[in-house]
């Protein structure tokens, strides 16, 4: 979780957002791209839906 947050903030403007609503709306963009785009080394090279779906499979 800390990785994450690391990354959020240096990534997402969060102190743009105007309302809850609107930090919600970036947050959910973050974690989708997180989690669905984002190659980590540390899970060869996967993202963390690959690698999770690797290791169903195995």
């Amino acid at each position: 979780m800390e990785s994450f947050f690391d990354h959020f903030k240096d990534r997402v403007n969060h102190k743009a957002c105007r309302n809850l609503k609107e930090l919600k709306k970036k947050v959910d963009h973050y974690i989708q791209r997180y989690n669905h785009q984002r190659y980590q080394w540390g899970l060869n090279k996967m993202t963390p839906v690959q690698y999770r779906g690797h290791l169903l499979a195995a």
